[in-house]
């Protein structure tokens, strides 16, 4: 786990907490969330508030504030857990993120493959750090797991349509995602020594404490595309050929054909320019990290 700034350990207190969770989310039925409320009162720690995101809105630093929550708790995947952080610009309290959703990357980075109440347990034990992790700054959005520039996002559209699949919805988004992976404009990085000129499939850029670690993912063959196809819908970007394009401080990602480049931070689809830029950056927001305290 890469971390920016940690605080000593007078700063590791929680006790009110104001649980947030997405029932879309990969996890969230309500076994696991009754078994989330019951390992919070297990670890001496008060649930303040909940929220049933997006159906309800997202708590906003007031009301946190208001009801002397320290710590949101966020029970979903990446792109919900980027989306509720967004919203806490100014806050003075710490995130805590719990694997809810598919990939659960955030989680993974800041927890290891424990599982929720796994995590929560650690609290009673003392077993916790309070992080600035370093993210990826861009125009669009911070993105706290990383970003993907390329042809390659169009398997994020499969990924959405086997949350509630009908085979012709999956089908068309399918063959609609290899079609544009295949043929679709690359994107190459204008770093010097930056890799392929001609450009990649699919660029992804990962936060690491010393830069933005780049890979650029190509293919040689249909076998490679539907590889490449089958990682990007688990978001399992070691998987397939690629290149390390190293890591830097700023990366700046263009499409040679002048096209826009499909793009996602965190998971969540943008509009990406000819040319984008992304900057090493540190989190505003705290977070509660369990990974490297045992």
């Amino acid at each position: 786990m890469t971390q920016a700034n940690t605080h000593d350990a007078s700063d590791l207190s929680a006790s009110k907490v104001w649980l947030v969770h997405n029932e879309s989310s990969g996890s969230n039925d309500e076994a696991a969330l009754e078994d989330l409320r019951a390992a919070f009162g297990d670890a001496g720690l008060a649930l303040v508030g909940d929220t049933c995101f997006p159906r309800e809105d997202a708590p906003k630093p007031a009301d946190l504030d208001a009801a002397s929550a320290d710590t949101v708790a966020i029970f979903a995947g990446d792109g919900t857990i980027s989306s509720i952080v967004a919203g806490l610009a100014g806050w003075q309290g710490t995130v805590l993120p719990l694997p809810g959703g598919t990939m659960n990357m955030m989680a993974r980075r800041l927890h290891g493959d424990a599982t929720g109440p796994e995590v929560i347990a650690r609290f009673r034990e003392g077993l916790v750090n309070r992080i600035y992790p370093p993210v990826i700054g861009s125009r669009h959005a911070t993105g706290l797991t990383g970003a993907l520039a390329g042809p390659g996002t169009a398997w994020a559209d499969v990924r959405e349509a086997m949350r509630e699949p009908t085979l012709t919805d999956l089908w068309n988004s399918a063959t609609e995602a290899f079609a544009q992976s295949t043929s679709g404009a690359k994107v190459a990085c204008l770093n010097a020594d930056c890799g392929r000129e001609e450009g990649y499939t699919a660029i992804t850029l990962t936060p690491q404490q010393d830069g933005i670690e780049g890979a650029g993912y190509y293919a040689e063959s249909l076998l490679d595309f539907a590889k490449q196809g089958a990682a990007l819908l688990q978001r399992d970007f070691r998987s397939g050929p690629h290149d390390g394009l190293g890591r830097h401080r700023t990366m700046r990602i263009a499409c040679p054909d002048g096209k826009p480049m499909g793009l996602l931070i965190d998971g969540e689809p943008y509009d990406g320019a000819v040319e984008e830029e992304f900057s090493l950056d540190t989190s505003k927001i705290a977070f509660w990290a369990t990974a490297d305290a045992r």
